[in-house]
């Protein structure tokens, strides 16, 4: 089996959800939307891989807001649709933030800016705890979905809804591949100065995260398995 995951920024690493889909021997391929070059301008043609070449999708987070076609609409309109393709198609997807945005704004929900972002590590109330555990899990928001037609809200907190199921796929507003080199690689390309403008202070943040990593590592293990056998529908032993 083949996923692929698409990486909207060269700082967007797999973390644990690519290596538990290794594990369960899955070749792992990536795709780059916005190369490096192109981060402070990010509106460019972009061609998505074709999707009869793989069983499963996963959009990753990314620095724009999905709502903001003035900024990234070349490719945003295009993946909206390459998105929507997949999951009325009947291909696993797991969306996380921005990528979960996506999943919602393809199939009729909306996203906009929340009235509130969230940064850190933050508790959330689960329906499913199976499924989708309460975290912590990191956050890294400022916008929020509305949920589409059909969809099934798993999880929530008091500023945004937090998982939802629709066909074969889950979408998650937090981040279940972050680590500590990843949050790095954010706080280094103007996450450090969002977090700050937060009232909050990155070094604490970046020690934190080292801190929490192992054992958010197992939770995003348990996360990626019952994506794959209870929405997927997937074997990962076969």
């Amino acid at each position: 089996m083949r996923v692929l995951f698409v990486q909207h920024d060269h700082v967007s690493p797999l973390g644990p959800v690519g290596e538990r889909f290794a594990h369960h021997g899955f070749d792992v391929d990536t795709f780059l939307v916005v190369p490096e070059e192109s981060f402070h301008s990010p509106d460019i043609a972009v061609d998505f891989p074709d999707l009869a070449d793989y069983d499963v999708v996963v959009p990753l987070g990314a620095p724009w807001g999905a709502w903001d076609d003035a900024c990234i609409g070349t490719w945003l309109r295009a993946e909206v649709d390459w998105l929507g393709e997949a999951v009325r198609g009947g291909m696993p997807v797991l969306g996380i933030c921005f990528g979960g945005q996506l999943v919602a704004r393809a199939l009729g929900g909306s996203v906009a800016p929340a009235p509130k972002g969230e940064i850190g590590w933050t508790a959330i109330w689960s329906d499913d705890p199976a499924l989708v555990g309460p975290g912590p899990w990191f956050q890294f928001h400022f916008d929020r979905w509305t949920l589409p037609p059909g969809a099934v809200e798993i999880a929530r907190n008091p500023v945004a809804s937090q998982a939802f199921t629709i066909e074969r796929t889950l979408a998650v507003q937090f981040h279940p591949e972050l680590d500590a080199a990843g949050l790095k690689g954010w706080l280094d390309w103007g996450g450090d100065r969002k977090v700050a403008e937060d009232g909050q202070d990155p070094a604490i943040m970046l020690a934190q995260t080292e801190a929490e990593q192992a054992a958010a590592r197992e939770r995003t293990f348990a996360l990626v398995d019952a994506f794959l056998t209870r929405v997927a529908g997937l074997d990962p032993s076969a």
